[in-house]
């Protein structure tokens, strides 16, 4: 195909892809999220999401090895499904992944704006001038974007080691003391889960860009289980230090800054440099991944066909982009941290719902991964909304 994005992106390059667009809200939002939902629950919680993940990581990893192009589930559902399920299906990852977006870039102007007395407009602003941005780094083409990721992803690991190593190094507290607003019912355990799920979905990323990842039959799950393992055992830890210093009040105080739980630390801003790093690269790879979602369906006529044109050198697609910027724009400028977050995780199950769906349908000859799997899958997507929905 002329109109084809070149493969330029390895196994490596994939795994920093899926790492930075999970490392940044998912550990220094999502955590802090759930704690104040799940309480001495936490860490059964982010297990829960994990594994959720990992059978949905699995059936993107087959559908993306099967049919490796730019769009994710909205391809896949043209292909397995029909195309009603497609159409659904990238509309539903549009919404969800410019919430965590927006989410990540609220979160970011929050951080930078900590020290000052700001007004609720001003940080608005900031976080739209964020994603201005990093949509200028995107459309300066995908490799010289990895590169910065790498950059990001690096950072935000110290970040949360540190704040690791600082949290499990101070007295033990007593866990949520006083709170009574942190439930542990089951039922705020599958809210928990659900609203960490989101945190672990940046592997979609990896699948989404399944045309520009050099050997995907071989690079595209092998990526995905890697991100997840490397993800998994972050958020246990990073779960473990919070109940350790019993903390969970200080999130709604501070907008889920996990650095304030480190306060008297001289560490404590290498915590808020990852922290802003790290939520930077969240928004840096959901614009990537988004706008190519909007070039996949500028592509098939199903958005207006000029959002499915590249540029000249066929490494960026400008008008898919600054439509994904607009979107995550408007959002960020309307909603807060905790209303764009909850939109992303109830949008982003309905969404993985249909990808198990779809990846029952891949032929014998092309399947490497059990059927089961995806059958797991399904049911635990829709179980998490359902539950959620009722806690």
């Amino acid at each position: 195909m002329a109109n084809q994005l070149v493969r330029e992106t390895g196994l490596g390059g994939a795994l920093i892809i899926g790492l930075g667009s999970i490392l940044g809200t998912g550990a220094y939002v999502s955590v802090g999220l759930s704690a104040t939902i799940a309480g001495d629950m936490l860490v059964w919680a982010i297990v829960l999401a994990a594994i959720t993940a990992l059978f949905n990581g699995l059936s993107s990893a087959q559908l993306a090895a099967a049919h490796p192009v730019s769009g994710g589930t909205y391809e896949y559902g043209y292909q397995f499904l029909n195309p009603a399920s497609g159409i659904i299906a990238g509309g539903l990852f549009i919404v969800a992944k410019s919430a965590s977006a927006a989410t990540a870039a609220l979160a970011v102007a929050w951080y930078i704006s900590a020290s000052f007395e700001v007004s609720e407009i001003t940080v608005k602003a900031v976080a739209i001038g964020l994603l201005l941005l990093f949509t200028v780094f995107v459309l300066s083409g995908v490799r010289r974007t990895n590169w910065l990721n790498m950059l990001l992803v690096t950072v935000s690991i110290i970040g949360l080691i540190v704040f690791i190593g600082v949290a499990l190094g101070i007295e033990s507290a007593a866990p949520a003391v006083g709170n009574e607003s942190v439930s542990t019912s089951h039922l705020s355990l599958f809210h928990a889960a659900a609203l960490m799920f989101v945190a672990f979905t940046g592997y979609g990323r990896i699948a989404t860009m399944g045309e520009e990842i050099t050997e995907p039959r071989r690079n595209i799950p092998r990526a995905v289980v890697l991100t997840l393992a490397v993800v998994s055992a972050l958020y246990i830890a990073v779960g473990l230090a919070i109940l350790h210093v019993g903390g969970l009040n200080t999130f709604e105080e501070s907008h889920f800054n996990i650095a304030n739980l480190i306060s008297d630390s001289p560490w404590q801003w290498v915590v808020i440099v990852g922290g802003i790093l790290a939520m930077g690269g969240v928004v840096l790879n959901l614009l990537l991944g988004v706008s190519r979602v909007i070039l996949a369906m500028g592509r098939r006529g199903d958005l207006p066909r000029v959002l499915g044109g590249l540029d000249k050198a066929q490494k960026s697609a400008p008008a898919a982009t600054w439509l994904t910027f607009l979107i995550m724009a408007v959002i960020a400028g309307f909603g807060g941290i905790e209303s764009a977050w909850t939109l992303s995780a109830f949008t982003v199950l309905i969404y993985y719902g249909i990808t198990n769906v779809a990846a029952l349908n891949v032929s014998k000859e092309q399947r490497f991964v059990p059927k089961f799997v995806s059958v797991l899958g399904l049911i635990s997507c829709f179980g998490l909304v359902g539950l959620a929905a009722i806690a």
